[in-house]
């Protein structure tokens, strides 16, 4: 069914709009994606350099993902400006943060991926950073954090039940690499210079209830950040942190996306 796909979306598709306060979360499952005439389309979408990295990756299941994250970024950029997916181009930011070469809009976006699941937040001018995890891969997480998270979410972490640990690791766990992601400086930003405190869900399957701290290490502004999780399904943990000194009420809208094909808007939770 993919032999005639055009090289952009429909053309008599509206673009969707994207206000200052706006965060639109897309998600992909790549694993649903298996046709190889869809497949073909995707890599004729990826420069030759961006080729060449998605050949490097070792194992199939990797080079698949690479690809269909490749795919499925340009074609979302596509939904809200005049240019083929194919003709975006990027470039490493002064924080060697991945960025739209000459946007013509300002668009910020994060892309992060784990098993079967593919995220890309969007919104306009400021900071933002995505991460999504599989919290059923087996990992020591008690001495992951123990190594690596501040005092306070240790103690917070070690005095909950057995049974409550593993989904508090990932909620601290994906807070922290959403928060070094959308300052673009990775690891290099310690994981104990900064401190997460979680209250209680104000939404179902979602979480904005959410303080960051620092670390006298650490110069940041806790006032200037926006923090979420999201709790998509049972093998899945989302968190997104914006960097918005005015700090708007922000619009979060999700959509589910089959790249060059369909997008939809989208609820939680995703089917597992």
């Amino acid at each position: 069914p993919y032999e005639t796909l055009p090289e952009v979306n429909h053309p008599n598709m509206p673009l969707i709009p994207l206000e200052n306060n706006d965060i639109h979360i897309w998600t992909c499952r790549p694993d649903s994606l298996q046709d190889t005439l869809l497949l073909d389309h995707y890599r004729q979408l990826l420069t030759a350099d961006e080729l060449a990295r998605q050949q490097r990756y070792r194992f199939e299941h990797d080079r698949h993902s690479a690809l269909v994250t490749r795919a499925f970024v340009r074609d979302l950029l596509s939904q809200y400006a005049d240019v083929a997916p194919a003709n975006w181009r990027f470039i490493k930011g002064e924080k060697d943060k991945p960025e739209i070469d000459r946007p013509p809009l300002p668009l910020r976006f994060n892309l992060s991926h784990t098993r079967d699941l593919i995220v890309c937040a969007v919104t306009l001018q400021h900071d933002i950073g995505i991460d999504v995890e599989y919290v059923e891969r087996n990992n020591d997480i008690l001495a992951i954090a123990d190594r690596y998270f501040s005092p306070a979410e240790v103690q917070e972490l070690f005095s909950l039940p057995d049974a409550q640990q593993r989904s508090r690791f990932f909620d601290y766990w994906t807070l922290k690499e959403s928060y070094i992601k959308a300052c673009g400086l990775g690891l290099a930003i310690p994981l104990d210079h900064f401190s997460f405190t979680i209250g209680a869900a104000d939404a179902p399957f979602s979480n904005s209830n959410i303080d960051l701290g620092f670390a006298p290490e650490r110069q940041d502004t806790p006032a200037h950040w926006q923090s979420w999780l999201f709790y998509p399904n049972a093998r899945h943990r989302i968190a997104l942190s914006l960097r918005n000194p005015a700090r708007p009420d922000c619009r979060l809208q999700w959509f589910a996306s089959v790249p060059l094909i369909s997008h939809q808007p989208l609820s939680l939770p995703l089917d597992n």
